[in-house]
């Protein structure tokens, strides 16, 4: 690294192009980014082009936080036939959320028989398919749970590229697109021990793009530049398996890196990888990510307990809170000093975040595993037979609104903007599985 930054600066006051050239092409494996965790050096590009309140640009929204904008009105009743604005193929499965961005819909996809990795691009208005890159073909290992697949992360969007998550080959990577579905770059995050699967989605903060790869071969969760694809900043983590996105949450003033799981939750710099703080407050296994009121850290999981808790956000150490609920893969909503949750069999809840005290419990059906996610006053949570409950985000009692039913499968989180609900749907079961991707609307 030293050799290279010298020879890099000894350059510099040599001329012609010609030198230049011959530099880099002598040169190309050089990671001129790649540096110790805590270090500030390496490729800085721009910053995150300003987010549309009509995009949904990465895992869980704008805010990170699974809450849509509020001023939306999106309906209460659809089925087959009633609300499709459209409906289009999805070629090979999933079960990351759609991804949004202007004109754009991106999904990420796995075709088992070809044996090829994907992104799709489709028209927002009209659904129609743009475009799909294979990013990977072939490297298909067989493992993992039942309810896991080789594309289970959400697609993320800067406003320039599209980045993507695949476990392929035994080895978690990182693709970046071009708008148009040119690969830009590739790089690889760490090898992995396939134990229940892999689902990480991307995280976009500045001018990185974050990843983290947790597993029992002892992953770890890399900074790299948005622009290259090289390593700013990289940090080691346990042998423990683990499905938690990484998530950038504004908490005791600062923004802040989170990851839950592991038997810890840890708090990382999002820009230089130095751990801020890190305390017990955490089963091993996790898929949620986690949420905040600002002040304190709410993560929960499942195994090898069934666990949500909240710790101090300021580094303290404190645990606040823990109660044994099953929440292991839908993700939590906070609001306004309340939880809101659907826990994997069903059970609707809401609790005061500073306590977790219990305020109220309403059965929806079903299990889930898809998040809810949060519409003015609405809250939209789909079980894993494809039944959409619609119920209020109230503070006092459970309130029932509506409840719809398409398709027979949803694993993937629904995307809520400017009043339409696009939903990631299968048909069928075992080898006659087709998925479709719908827009609803008024």
């Amino acid at each position: 690294m030293v050799q290279v930054l010298g020879l890099s600066r000894r350059l510099r006051s040599l001329t012609g192009v010609f030198l230049l050239i011959l530099v880099a092409f002598l040169l190309p494996n050089c990671s001129f980014g790649e540096t110790k965790s805590g270090a500030t050096e390496g490729p800085v590009s721009s910053e995150v082009k300003s987010v549309d309140p009509s995009d949904w640009p990465w895992w869980r929204g704008p805010g990170r936080d699974g809450i849509a904008a509020p001023d939306q009105d999106p309906p209460l009743k659809w089925s087959e036939t009633e609300s499709i604005l459209w409906s289009s193929p999805v070629p090979g499965q999933g079960h990351g959320s759609p991804t949004i961005l202007g004109p754009r819909i991106f999904l990420a996809t796995a075709d088992y028989d070809a044996e090829t990795q994907s992104v799709v691009c489709y028209d927002r208005d009209s659904g129609k398919q743009l475009w799909k890159t294979d990013v990977h073909r072939g490297g298909f290992l067989e493992g993992g749970h039942q309810k896991s697949n080789l594309a289970s992360g959400s697609v993320g969007a800067d406003g320039e590229r599209v980045f993507a998550n695949f476990l392929n080959g035994g080895a978690v990577h990182t693709t970046a697109l071009s708008l148009e579905g040119e690969l830009l770059w590739q790089t690889k995050i760490s090898d992995f021990v396939i134990h229940q699967g892999f689902g990480s989605s991307p995280a976009i903060y500045k001018s990185l793009v974050i990843v983290s790869s947790d597993n029992k071969g002892g992953g770890a969760i890399v900074g790299l530049d948005r622009s290259s694809g090289e390593v700013v900043w990289r940090v080691e983590r346990p042998k423990l398996p683990n499905y938690t996105s990484p998530i950038i949450l504004n908490a005791a003033g600062r923004d802040q890196l989170i990851l839950t799981g592991c038997e810890r939750v840890t708090s990382l710099d999002p820009m230089t990888g130095e751990k801020l703080w890190e305390v017990e407050g955490s089963t091993t296994e996790v898929v949620t990510s986690a949420v905040t009121d600002g002040e304190l850290i709410f993560g929960s999981g499942g195994y090898p307990k069934r666990h949500v808790a909240a710790v101090r956000a300021d580094g303290s150490g404190e645990l606040v809170w823990e109660k044994n609920v099953g929440v292991y893969v839908p993700s939590m909503l906070v609001r306004d000093g309340y939880i809101f949750l659907v826990t994997d069999n069903g059970i609707a809840q809401c609790w005061k975040s500073a306590t977790g005290e219990e305020i109220w419990k309403g059965r929806l059906s079903g299990t889930f595993s898809a998040s809810p996610v949060l519409v003015g006053d609405r809250i939209y949570a789909t079980n894993e037979v494809g039944n959409t409950f619609i119920f209020e985000a109230n503070t006092s009692e459970f309130k029932l609104l509506g409840e719809n039913q398409l398709g027979e499968n949803v694993m993937a989180t629904p995307t809520i903007v400017d009043s339409r609900i696009y939903m990631r749907v299968a048909h069928g079961k075992g080898g006659t599985r087709s998925e479709t991707l719908y827009s609803i609307g008024r």
